[in-house]
């Protein structure tokens, strides 16, 4: 049997599900590249992986997916990953450069600066070029919020406007796969969840960051219904924006 192609993220989120999948026998199974997350989707929609933790926001470019886990990068409020930073408060921000690593992240900051903070700003994606506020994500962010003068964390921020949690990334495959591997599969990564502390151990220490904290409080990793209701609002959020 051909091996199937899974594309994961090479951010502390998603470590928890690489320790659960590298400790199981689906390891066998699989080739595991390990990519930043707009990559990941992109390996999975040019057909370049079978399945991926993908950006939700991805799902509109791939013509037939599968949702194959019930596990999610998520949050049911601050995710302490995601943020637009900004020198100045949002209600005041004209400019925003958006995140090349992101297209979850940088899709939520729009739908929330039009229709939460009903504010039209233009969007920059030239590095050279400066702005009001910026979208940063993973672990580039830790440490980093007492450095900046105005901090918006977008999974509270979503909640705020919602009430909903949310979720940033899904296991999404572009076929279907076999039922023993989905089977497979999604108990490595119940393994990783229920063990999310023990990738701690090692990882760079950041200032005013609590990794335990951020793996097991702030990250949700269960695709819950109500995430899967926000995933369907954040959707239509999106095909909004892009009217």
């Amino acid at each position: 049997m051909n091996k199937i192609r899974v594309s994961a993220v090479s951010y502390t989120n998603t470590y928890p599900f690489l320790n659960g999948i590298r400790k199981s026998e689906v390891m066998d199974q699989i080739d595991l590249s390990v990519d930043y997350p707009s990559a990941c989707a992109q390996k999975v929609i040019d057909d370049e992986a079978d399945i991926g933790i993908i950006p939700t926001a991805a799902l509109l470019s791939l013509p037939e997916y599968y949702i194959n886990t019930d596990f999610c990068i998520g949050t049911e409020g601050a995710v302490d990953s995601v943020f637009i930073f900004s020198t100045k408060p949002i209600e005041e921000v004209d400019t925003l450069k958006l995140d090349k690593q992101s297209r979850t992240s940088n899709g939520l900051a729009r739908v929330l600066l039009k229709n939460y903070w009903k504010k039209d700003v233009r969007l920059i994606t030239d590095d050279a070029e400066t702005a009001d506020a910026y979208v940063l994500i993973g672990d580039r962010t830790f440490g980093k919020k007492n450095s900046v003068p105005f901090v918006y964390d977008l999974g509270q921020e979503w909640f705020n406007f919602t009430g909903l949690p949310f979720a940033f990334a899904l296991w999404v495959s572009n076929k279907r796969l076999p039922d023993r591997f989905v089977r497979d599969f999604n108990a490595a990564l119940a393994y990783g969840v229920a063990h999310a502390a023990d990738v701690i151990v090692g990882l760079p220490k950041f200032e005013g960051f609590d990794y335990k904290k951020y793996l097991t409080q702030h990250l949700d990793f269960h695709l819950t219904d109500r995430k899967r209701e926000a995933v369907r609002r954040y959707l239509d959020y999106l095909k909004d924006l892009q009217q």
